[in-house]
């Protein structure tokens, strides 16, 4: 079992969703990015989503998009971000999934990638622009041979054909976006979300993570009843574009990330 299926089973046994917040690397910087993530880890993350940035972020919200733009500004490069995540993973003692787009991974060579990501430590990898009919030829197998879960997006308007392509090229857990469009913060969650969530149960065998305008503890407890995960993230890249280099932020996203996971960590003590 992979270390982000041995999570899903211990939230299972407790009864609960896991909590998945996503930061981008490199915003600020790199150093930053370190202390972001043991913030993260001690706040309460099961799992940890960290976006590799990219120029033209087509899934993302402004929030997200100007975090990638900063992150690229300040030279934070796939490199940089697995030698980063390698000297943190062991540390963390969570699960570490890749958010990212394809070209930065084409690039460098998908058996380089597949190699590197392995060796330093990463879990999973989520490629938001890559369809699994054409990761299936080259991404899905050079990750898999060495041990990396294969993620893959479903959404509201997801045919019978993709959710059974999406559970084929999947591995670890599918992320179902909660509404069309981009990531950002929401009001409301939408109303059809049970409905959807229920309907791809019955055709999935894997956990069901849950992102995309999740904002408030309020909207991670009412998700929880439903998800088997949790994603929080331009919520959290604000905090970081608020304080930027401030001392106090990797504290403050700390006791943001717990005051977010919280109603799910209840559930176990409960």
């Amino acid at each position: 079992m992979s270390g982000i299926g041995e999570v899903f089973a211990r939230c299972a046994e407790e009864r609960r969703a896991a909590f998945i917040p996503f930061l981008m690397a490199g915003d600020p910087d790199l150093p930053a990015t370190a202390g972001q993530l043991a913030a993260l880890a001690a706040g309460g993350a099961d799992v940890i989503e960290l976006g590799v940035p990219f120029s033209d972020p087509i899934a993302d919200g402004p929030v997200n998009q100007r975090a990638a733009v900063r992150a690229l500004a300040a030279g934070t490069r796939l490199s940089g971000i697995l030698e980063l995540i390698a000297r943190q993973r062991d540390q963390l003692g969570v699960p570490i999934v890749l958010f990212t787009y394809y070209n930065p991974l084409y690039a460098r060579g998908l058996a380089s990638f597949a190699e590197q990501a392995a060796a330093s430590g990463v879990d999973g990898v989520l490629c938001v622009d890559l369809p699994p009919e054409e990761a299936g030829r080259d991404l899905v197998p050079a990750l898999r041979e060495r041990g990396v879960d294969t993620i893959f997006l479903l959404a509201p308007t997801s045919t019978r054909e993709r959710i059974a392509r999406v559970g084929e090229a999947s591995s670890g857990f599918v992320y179902y976006v909660s509404r069309t469009g981009t990531t950002g913060e929401r009001a409301t969650l939408p109303p059809e979300l049970v409905r959807d969530l229920k309907r791809l149960r019955r055709r999935l065998d894997l956990p069901l993570a849950v992102g995309f305008g999740i904002s408030t503890p309020a909207q991670v407890a009412a998700v929880g009843e439903v998800a088997d995960a949790v994603v929080v993230g331009s919520a959290l890249v604000r905090l970081v574009e608020q304080l930027g280099d401030d001392p106090d932020l990797p504290a403050m996203l700390e006791d943001r990330v717990r005051e977010l996971a919280a109603p799910l960590h209840a559930k176990a003590h409960a």
